[in-house]
């Protein structure tokens, strides 16, 4: 009680900064100041009307692997519309592109999480049921659909060791806080053993959303297009960086600038790989494009190459990926991918969707966040894990000079993707008696 008070009291003081810092995030992302009344719990300009199924999706991320759960939802329940809620402008720009042109799906903010904002926006959309998607837990939101007798799943949820401990700290009163979700779908089964560890009780095993996700025919067809482009029709081949992360651009092009000096040997009629540079955040594009510059580097840009698919060849050394929604693309364009986020201690980024396509993958040592699917890829010889830029670079010039080692990978990597589909499926299974329940 004292600590939730605390909690509510905390909010009330950071309020007035919160706003402030949408206002600041906003130079570079001028996202962050559209719709601030939603993260009010203001929604006058939505409809009201469901019935509703509520998705919330935080960022870009859980926005994608939320992806083959709403389609499955709007198969599966004709009859409801989808609330679909973020965080972020990336994450609602990414859903936009997603379910554009799907009227049964609505998209807005969710509020700041204050008692009597969280109560305006559940009593004003009523939803019969929620699902927040992997680690999005805010107290006062879970407490009050539970008071508002909303049910409410916490779905491919994962708890790291890292957050586990840090969770743990707080005792009784972080138990509490998960007692409020109706249940709790886990990823695998060392995240169902750390919820259980904090008294969660009847956490279900559903796996990973994101081996669910099937990337698009024309986007795999247009990463084909776009590789011919930029690997000069296979005279060179294309590494592509992808979700790096503020730290990880500078290595990486520091280790290729002094590889691309030492390896002009050993390739025959092949040019060193162009680089396919992706920047995680879209506030970073132009930061990330003027480090490359000046690195020596020759630069284009994703957004200067039009939407294909007859791009002309790419006379650069490193291509930006200055988009968003394209990432299949980007993997398919790429003959080995490199996830970031896991050079420096930041936990990884999801590389199932690298895999999905079949593009082999490297990884740095930090993937606390995906432990158990980089674990499991690099057990299904999908991917290989490095200590550092250089070792990156090195590893990748290897595997790019021995044709058959690629393919072998890249055949690994699709058969690992497959292999673990299937929790889409489980989760409406899990949903459908929950809604039996509460209706």
């Amino acid at each position: 009680m004292l600590l939730r008070l605390l909690y509510n009291l905390l909010w009330l003081l950071i309020l007035p900064a919160a706003l402030l810092r949408l206002v600041w995030r906003a130079r570079k992302e001028p996202g962050y100041i559209r719709h601030v009344g939603e993260r009010l719990g203001r929604y006058r300009d939505l409809p009201a009307t469901g019935p509703w199924l509520w998705v919330h999706a935080v960022s870009v991320g859980e926005t994608r692997a939320a992806q083959p759960l709403i389609a499955a939802l709007l198969a599966r329940y004709p009859g409801e519309r989808i609330l679909l809620t973020h965080m972020t402008p990336t994450g609602r720009q990414t859903g936009a592109q997603l379910f554009g042109n799907e009227p049964r799906v609505v998209q807005c903010y969710l509020p700041y999480d204050i008692p009597w904002l969280v109560r305006r926006f559940l009593r004003y959309f009523r939803p019969r049921a929620g699902m927040l998607m992997e680690t999005e837990v805010w107290p006062n939101l879970v407490r009050g659909a539970r008071r508002e007798g909303v049910p409410l799943l916490l779905v491919n949820a994962r708890l790291s060791p890292r957050s586990y401990a840090r969770t743990a700290k707080f005792g009784e009163a972080a138990s509490a806080m998960y007692l409020d979700f109706t249940g709790v779908l886990a990823q695998t089964a060392g995240d169902a053993e750390r919820f259980e560890a904090l008294g969660v009780p009847a956490v279900q095993i559903t796996g990973n959303l994101k081996f669910d996700m099937q990337p698009s025919e024309p986007q795999i067809a247009l990463g084909q297009a776009l590789r011919d482009a930029l690997g000069q029709q296979g005279r060179r081949p294309v590494l592509a960086a992808a979700s790096t992360r503020e730290g990880e651009e500078a290595m990486l092009l520091d280790a290729l600038s002094r590889w691309r000096t030492l390896a002009g040997e050993g390739w025959g009629d092949r040019a060193p790989p162009a680089l396919l540079l992706i920047p995680r955040h879209p506030q970073r594009f132009d930061e990330v494009a003027a480090m490359a510059a000046q690195s020596g580097f020759r630069v284009s840009r994703r957004s200067a190459l039009g939407n294909g698919p007859d791009f002309a060849p790419v006379d650069a050394d490193v291509l930006l990926g200055d988009s968003m929604g394209e990432m299949a693309m980007y993997f398919a364009a790429a003959d080995i991918a490199f996830i970031g986020g896991s050079l420096l201690p930041l936990g990884g980024q999801n590389l199932i969707e690298a895999c999905a396509v079949g593009t082999p993958v490297l990884i740095g040592p930090h993937t606390f966040n995906f432990a158990q699917a980089t674990d499991d890829a690099i057990a299904a010889g999908a991917c290989l894990r490095v200590a550092n830029a250089d070792e990156l670079i090195g590893t990748a010039a290897a595997v790019l000079a021995d044709p058959a080692r690629l393919q072998d990978m890249g055949a690994k990597a699709r058969a690992f993707a497959g292999q673990h589909r299937g929790a889409t499926e489980r989760t409406l299974v899990a949903l459908e008696r929950l809604i039996g329940e509460a209706g």
